[in-house]
């Protein structure tokens, strides 16, 4: 009598498998979380997760987890009002561009200490104010540059004792149209001084001036292809139809940061939802890379109607050290951390009403192991710290970026205890055997990660290591088989020679 088997329907394995994903991920992240549960009396009100492969959502344990929130009330000095942007000093300050307030707060690195409320400066023997200063930068040269918007200027003070230094307002050029009204919004400043300013309505490109506050031109302008008969338009047009045609220059920037070489990244919208920030270096050209699905502009699955659907909309971003940066998408709360490659590390964050979530995230920054974001609507800056699967990944990817590949083998392969799905740590684990000359682990791990580049170097120098050990083996065996068919086909034709002497011979008598 044969056994009956009940088949499953594709939609009862389908949830089964979902059931098992929600199971495991949530078990990870208490596992994760329990520590900082303890400390902080918090839960995670938000899913983490990351893309394969093939461009499925895959959860994982939580990366960061909210810590704690710091507001202009709890710091004592009223609450903020419409705050726009964050900046973190070389010294580890942190400076607050409290917009509707038009003022500048400064706190220290643990967040919980006021070290001074900028309100006015003295300019010419004058006491002289900010309206709506939008933007916050401090140099290394030790300065503090302000996008004093509505007053149209960029105000730079000494960070010591606030003397002023200058100001940075009415730029002129051929390039710039006639009407043109300077409104800058966010600031950052290099090595040698030179201010990159992102200005309101201004869609050319970043604007560049130097370190004595002349106008230089544009920074990153994205170059667009227009069509023979689109460009004839454009040299009959007068410069009042030309001014209109802002539909051929369609990146707006949204956010600024530099790195220690001079590199620029900045954030803009896409609509398409493929690149959202850009590296640009000196000569101003893009020059990030991206990982194996060519995509930094945040969620990658913009179709349809549910949680993850639809483009990001990224508003600023920081750049965190040994080529790990993260954006900030205002559409979801989501923020997205890279390595210098353009592999997608981590996803966390999320729009609500709980501790822990935003209503309006408009800035990004950095400070030790902790990220830390402004809230517009709820005036407040929102701290999470990143937990144990954070912190194992952010370590691999530095030591990797260092060029310490084998280093971060141990760290990938913990990431992987926590995380079995994690692709990154399985091209991390084959990537350090490839270095090592170990092509077969390599190869394995390299499979799993789903890493066709790398995969295709491993097995090539796995097949190059093959022949060169037995080469001299197979030559001789091919040799040997090519003589023996030889010796054989002879004595085959030996053989049927007196075969048929044989049968003459029989016939003869």
């Amino acid at each position: 009598m044969k056994k009956m088997r009940l088949k499953a329907s594709p939609k009862a394995l389908c949830f089964a498998t979902l059931w098992k994903k929600i199971v495991i991920t949530a078990l990870s992240v208490c596992m994760l979380t329990e520590p900082a549960m303890a400390k902080a009396d918090t839960i995670v009100p938000y899913d983490s997760y990351n893309y394969d492969y093939w461009e499925n959502i895959v959860f994982t344990p939580a990366p960061y987890i909210p810590d704690n929130s710091v507001s202009g009330t709890t710091l004592g000095i009223g609450s903020f009002l419409n705050p726009q942007d964050l900046c973190v000093s070389p010294s580890g300050d942190v400076y607050i561009a409290d917009t509707g307030n038009n003022r500048v707060v400064v706190v220290d690195n643990s967040l919980t200490k006021v070290l001074r409320v900028i309100e006015s400066f003295e300019h010419d023997g004058q006491a002289d104010t900010f309206k709506s200063p939008y933007g916050v930068c401090v140099s290394e040269n030790g300065q503090i540059y302000i996008a004093d918007s509505d007053n149209g200027r960029i105000v730079v003070l000494e960070e010591d004792d606030l003397s002023f230094v200058k100001t940075i307002s009415n730029p002129t050029s051929d390039v710039l149209e006639d009407d043109f009204v300077f409104n800058p919004l966010k600031v950052t400043v290099d090595y040698a001084d030179r201010v990159y300013c992102i200005a309101r309505r201004m869609f050319q490109g970043i604007m560049v001036f130097e370190s004595e506050g002349e106008f230089t031109g544009f920074f990153g302008t994205v170059k667009v292809n227009i069509t023979p008969w689109e460009k004839l338009w454009r040299k009959l047009s007068t410069k009042e139809q030309r001014s209109r045609q802002q539909l051929f220059i369609p990146t707006e920037f949204t956010g600024i940061d530099i790195d220690a070489d001079g590199f620029v990244y900045a954030s803009n919208f896409d609509s398409n939802g493929i690149q959202a920030v850009r590296r640009l270096n000196p000569k101003g050209e893009d020059v990030i890379r991206k990982g194996e699905n060519a995509n930094v502009g945040g969620d990658i699955l913009t179709n349809g109607t549910s949680d993850y659907s639809g483009v990001s909309t990224i508003v600023d971003v920081v750049y965190r050290d040994k080529g790990i940066y993260s954006l900030l998408d205002s559409k979801r709360g989501r923020i997205f951390t890279y390595d210098h490659e353009g592999n997608l590390l981590y996803i966390f964050g999320g729009l609500g009403t709980q501790a822990g979530t935003f209503t309006t995230p408009v800035a990004i920054e950095a400070i030790g192991d902790k990220i830390i974001v402004l809230d517009s609507y709820r005036k407040e800056m929102l701290v999470f710290t990143e937990t144990q699967y954070g912190d194992l990944i952010n370590q691999a990817v530095s030591l990797r970026y260092d060029g310490d590949e084998t280093l971060a083998v141990d760290l990938w392969k913990q990431v992987l205890m926590l995380d079995e799905n994690n692709e990154l740590a399985n091209v991390g684990i084959g990537k350090a055997y490839l270095t090592s000359g170990d092509n077969v682990q390599a190869m394995k791990y390299l499979r799993i990660g789903m890493s066709r580049q790398y995969y295709s170097v491993a097995y090539r120098r796995y097949r190059n290591e093959f022949l060169k050990e037995y080469l001299g083996v197979i030559l001789t065996v091919l040799i040997l088989m090519v003589a023996g068919i030889v010796f054989f086909n002879k004595w085959r034709k030996k053989k049927k020679g007196f075969t048929e002497e044989e049968e003459g011979g029989a016939f003869d008598v």
